[in-house]
């Protein structure tokens, strides 16, 4: 007769790699004349770089090159910041702050805390829901959205909102307006729904197979990658736009330029990208490449002017194996 008894598997066993090798972070002001150089080494794991880059866009801070290797079991990244004035990290909390979140008792061990202003959901700014809502974009439409909540007597006390290729997505953070809390009552949140989904119904195109939606986040993500899901989900991606007048750049260099190509003897694939530098360029890369699940597991960013330029070693993770560095 066959075991019917499974080996013991000790649950504790999966953190061990991060309690012998604890995350650890440093960073140097002394190494570089122009910029802070931050260091990060820890026990690789999925979504590690993510979580890094996260930390350091929500500071606000610039990120002028970076050198990420993270194959194998081990996960090693050099990021050179300055500030938005153009200068090292000299703010003694700003720094204190960055050791501790990407250290052994960050948010890389913890999983989902980080900037808590930067959070979504029921349980992340207090005494707040969070709203998430996508569809088509159009003029009057946040106006439409701000007087259904008005005439509910609900408050919004922030937002975050975002529009590509004629698409809308946003987080509305509110509670009720004259308790200043969260509101529990199922039956009003229920027409609050029902309410904002009429105004995105009447936003879609007939022919359109994409769908207004709207619903309320119980989670902790970070709002900005959730945007980014939110718009992945939508197949934001699909279809030209429409570009103004003030958006068009007739400087022919700033053209993003993207190819991809694949190394068959290596298992990789590279893509490199060069375009117009901006804030929080590589954290929308690499959620980007996180949304297609890929993994990247080397990389050089550096950015010249206006211009950036990153070049990605990446595998999907549905086919990642425990490579060693070859």
């Amino acid at each position: 007769m066959a075991n019917a008894y499974w080996p013991y598997f000790d649950p504790e066993y999966e953190s061990l790699s991060l309690r012998i090798n604890p995350p650890r972070a440093s960073v140097d002001n002394s190494s570089c004349p122009e910029c802070t150089v931050v260091k990060v080494d820890s026990v690789n794991k999925p979504g590690i770089l993510l979580e890094v880059v996260q930390v350091l866009s929500d500071l606000d801070l610039i990120i002028t090159k970076a050198y990420i290797s993270s194959d194998g079991g081990w996960f090693m990244d050099v990021f050179h910041v300055i500030d938005q004035q153009g200068k090292k990290i000299t703010d003694g909390k700003t720094i204190d702050y960055i050791e501790k979140a990407l250290g052994p008792k960050g948010h890389i061990t913890a999983g989902a805390k980080t900037w808590p202003s930067k959070q979504v959901g029921v349980h992340s700014v207090g005494d707040h829901t969070a709203i998430e809502l996508i569809g088509r974009d159009r003029p009057g439409l946040l106006s439409e959205i701000s007087a259904v909540l008005a005439n509910l007597r609900f408050n919004v006390a922030a937002a975050e909102v975002w529009t590509h290729n004629r698409r809308i997505a946003c987080v509305l953070y509110v509670n009720d307006d004259t308790t200043c809390r969260a509101v529990g009552d199922q039956t009003r949140l229920s027409l609050m729904e029902e309410q904002l989904k009429n105004i995105l119904r009447g936003c879609d195109d007939e022919d359109s197979e994409k769908v207004a939606r709207t619903s309320f986040s119980m989670g902790f993500t970070h709002v900005d990658r959730r945007l980014h899901q939110m718009f992945f989900a939508d197949r934001d991606y699909e279809g030209g736009g429409v570009t103004t007048a003030d958006q068009v750049d007739h400087t022919p260099s700033f053209k993003p330029e993207i190819t991809v190509e694949r190394l068959e003897d290596k298992g990789y694939s590279v893509v490199n990208v060069k375009c117009r530098d901006r804030a929080k360029l590589m954290f929308d890369i690499v959620c980007t490449l996180t949304d297609m699940q890929y993994v990247v597991f080397h990389a050089a960013i550096s950015s010249d002017g206006p211009h950036a330029s990153q070049r990605c070693f990446w595998e999907s993770s549905r086919h990642e194996d425990n490579r060693s560095t070859s």
